[in-house]
């Protein structure tokens, strides 16, 4: 019989608002929750399929990422409740365990070791969850507002520069469970600045196919990101050149492409 810290997880991506995906992260009997902005679905599927929920990881404070957490703790207040994890530099009600880029943190069950990376790029505090394996081996991220499938978050607080170095040096492998379904209008973007990518191409197919069947596109991972996102593309010629031809300006190093990028898309319709 598998050892606690052995057995399989499952990642479930709950629907939420209108495009919302708040994560759970299962061994079948105990549950994790990421950015729990709505209570009503997390209980839901815990109650569904029999899960108890032992903490609460918090990205950022953005009220569709936070917005369920007193619910969810109000009605665990007769079990003494359950930790909540979030960043440091964020103000944040129910935080029990505040942290910043570099801590490690330990669940016992479902057994997972996470470490934190400061993302401040859509807000000043915001974090991100690493677990380098799972017990297949896998790598996941959970990136909050910093990532999306094809994209990238808002610049709201942070800079170009602090988002352009925090995600790439994680393995290809690494499954990144976004926190939206931007997918499509992600795709759209990107083939804006990156059109004769075939990669994106067929990819804009696949994601198509699933939406159509109503499922998912996420999780997507580092190394199909590197192949379809152009923010994790600026070094490409035809990237710099598209955005060269819309801004009418050379475009010379990596930092000046993210920066002309973020604001081409989000006028971009």
């Amino acid at each position: 019989m598998n050892s606690p810290a052995q057995k399989a997880l499952e990642y479930v991506p709950v629907p939420a608002f209108d495009d919302n995906y708040i994560w759970l992260v299962s061994d079948l009997r105990n549950a994790v929750v990421v950015d729990p902005g709505d209570a009503a679905p997390v209980e839901a599927y815990l109650a569904e399929r029999g899960w108890r929920l032992t903490a609460i990881l918090l990205t950022h404070h953005h009220n569709d990422h936070v917005g369920g957490v007193k619910a969810l703790l109000d009605s665990r207040k007769a079990e003494g409740g359950v930790p909540v994890y979030g960043p440091a530099g964020e103000r944040i009600d129910h935080l029990t365990q505040r942290l910043n880029g570099g801590d490690a943190v330990h669940i016992e069950a479902p057994a997972m070791d996470l470490t934190v990376i400061d993302v401040p790029w859509h807000t000043a505090g915001h974090i991100a969850y690493f677990q380098a394996s799972d017990p297949a081996g896998t790598p996941h991220l959970f990136c909050g507002d910093t990532l999306f499938a094809s994209g990238c978050g808002r610049l709201f607080e942070g800079t170009a520069e602090q988002m352009l170095h925090s995600l790439e040096a994680l393995p290809e492998a690494t499954q990144v469970h976004c926190a939206h379904e931007y997918t499509l209008s992600n795709i759209r973007f990107a083939l804006a600045c990156d059109h004769h990518n075939e990669a994106l191409e067929r990819w804009r197919e696949d994601a198509e196919a699933l939406r159509a069947e109503g499922k998912p596109t996420l999780p997507t991972t580092i190394g199909h990101e590197k192949a379809v996102n152009p923010f994790l593309r600026t070094d490409a010629p035809i990237v710099r050149r598209a955005l060269s031809l819309q801004f009418s300006q050379p475009v010379g190093d990596r930092l000046t492409a993210f920066t002309l990028m973020s604001g081409w898309k989000d006028k971009f319709r």
